[in-house]
């Protein structure tokens, strides 16, 4: 399996590269059959190997090929240089809304971050050597990594780059290491400028982890992160460039990336006290029946996750919105949520968090605890 992936990736990556040259240059008809036979490699390589960790970043580069050559057909118009770098959205530079108060509990990782970014951002003299530039988040989903993450550029008034794998592999194949060198190069304009970069990268086990098929694109994109993190350690630089990864399976990063992460924070599901605080967050602008108690509901929710309580919340206050539909024509007010409405969402959601996925994290941080 190793081999054949192997080779139709190479082909797959001489066809995009033939494509994009030929796109570039102006020679449209040329271009326009080296990306179809580009998205017909790539379309057997989904096809025939689906649980390939790039699938779903080749299934989008697919979809952006189909558009370009629609566009060649339509208006016969080459990409320049600039114009092919900038086909695709390749970062998204847009700060989040959210702050540290809109997040329920989670109050160690908060702490962990304000003394690795927060402190040193307002008070650089304070820290003569140095502080963490890279910041791992992990733990099982929808316990607040991502919120943490995008809540830390409002913390400091900084820019938030949001990455994933698909971003960073580039729609041109074979350029992706070029991508990553542009996303810290425009990290550290934004740095020199005065304010804090924040490059976040979602679910970084897809793009800097270790699996058994391995082609060279991915190893150069992971050689030239390597080279950049490196670059953020160097005590004589004074920007503010930060990199906060999140992942919900910390076990396949490889080693030398996860020992540039200085700072690695382990999320865990909601206690007790935490849940509580989630139904809080989520039930204060909506209308509850008398009958509602949120610490037994807190209770109930043993093992759920934050995200998990919120689609509860959204359930049970969806039935009684159903209830106004269905019985009065959407006409009024929907009634108050009963206690009755949120037991009968918990029953039929079941947890998604087990004690053998916490039990994994928990070994895992102890290797690695930072």
């Amino acid at each position: 399996m190793s081999a054949g992936l192997h080779r139709l990736e190479a082909i797959a990556r001489s066809y995009a590269l033939a494509a994009v040259k030929a796109d570039r240059e102006g020679r449209i008809q040329e271009a326009i059959a080296n990306y179809k036979k580009a998205i017909e490699v790539l379309a057997k390589i989904v096809s025939l190997y689906p649980d390939n960790p790039l699938a779903h970043v080749y299934r989008g580069i697919i979809q952006q090929y189909q558009r370009r050559v629609e566009q060649l057909e339509k208006l016969g118009v080459p990409a320049t240089p600039a114009e092919a770098e900038q086909l695709e959205d390749w970062i998204v530079a847009e700060k989040p809304k959210i702050r540290f108060s809109d997040i329920a509990d989670l109050e160690h990782a908060k702490q962990a971050i304000r003394e690795a970014i927060i402190y040193p951002v307002r008070r650089p003299e304070l820290f003569p050597l140095g502080w963490p530039r890279g910041i791992l988040l992990f733990g099982p989903p929808g316990c607040g990594k991502t919120m943490l993450a995008a809540a830390v550029a409002n913390e400091v008034d900084g820019v938030f780059f949001n990455v994933d794998a698909a971003t960073i592999m580039s729609k041109w194949l074979g350029e992706a290491e070029k991508r990553v060198r542009m996303l810290f190069e425009k990290a550290r304009e934004v740095a020199r400028s005065g304010r804090p970069a924040i490059i976040f990268i979602d679910e970084i086990d897809a793009l800097l982890g270790v699996y058994e098929s391995e082609v060279g694109g991915e190893v150069r994109v992971r050689n030239q992160f390597l080279k950049e993190m490196d670059g953020l350690q160097d005590k004589s630089n004074k920007l503010h460039v930060y990199v906060i990864g999140a992942t919900n399976k910390p076990w396949k990063l490889d080693e030398p990336f996860i020992r540039r992460f200085q700072r690695r924070i382990y999320i865990p599901p909601p206690d007790k006290k935490a849940r509580l605080e989630i139904f809080k967050l989520y039930t204060r602008n909506l209308k509850l029946a008398p009958d509602v108690d949120l610490e037994k509901l807190a209770e109930m929710t043993e093992g759920y996750s934050a995200s998990d309580i919120k689609d509860i919340v959204m359930e049970a206050h969806l039935r009684t919105i159903r209830e106004l539909f269905e019985e009065r024509g959407g006409e009024g007010d929907p009634r108050p949520i009963t206690m009755e409405d949120f037991i009968a969402a918990i029953r039929s959601r079941r947890p998604s968090i087990t004690p053998e996925m916490i039990r994994r994290y928990e070994e895992w941080y102890e290797r690695f605890r930072g």
